[in-house]
């Protein structure tokens, strides 16, 4: 270690990590390209070539033309995520309550038997046979 100096270690370290992102930055431009429809099939195949041949050059020029146009997509496809999240987390509710939108599905139907059977209204042979058919 004494003939690497502290200075040519922090170099490096700050060499990785420009490499690093770099390739993050490449990575994000080529999806971006392949996930905007609003692109034709040769214009994708003419900014991919563009990137690959001359990639710092590539990347530059494409993030100065279509950095907005990014963003926009980028938020786009972030609330259409949320938005499908939201829609199932809306149906499996629904799912669980048998579609009535009350909120009671199994779970409060199985405590409704269990507090039956603890009262003594039902006998455990009709609390087995009620769990089984709900479960079913």
């Amino acid at each position: 270690m004494d003939d690497y100096p502290l200075l040519n270690l922090f170099l490096t370290m700050m060499y990785v990590f420009l490499w690093v992102l770099w390739f993050f930055l490449l990575f994000k431009v080529v999806t971006d390209i392949f996930q905007d429809h609003s692109l034709s099939g040769w214009a994708k195949a003419a900014w991919v070539i563009f990137v690959i041949v001359l990639p710092y050059v590539g990347v530059l020029v494409y993030l100065i033309a279509r950095g907005k146009g990014m963003g926009r997509r980028e938020a786009r496809q972030a609330e259409e995520r949320e938005a499908a999240f939201k829609q199932y987390v809306r149906q499996a509710a629904r799912d669980d309550d048998g579609g009535t939108g009350t909120g009671t599905g199994h779970v409060s139907d199985l405590a409704r038997l269990a507090e039956l059977k603890d009262r003594g209204h039902i006998s455990q042979e009709e609390y087995e046979k009620a769990k089984q058919k709900l479960l079913a």
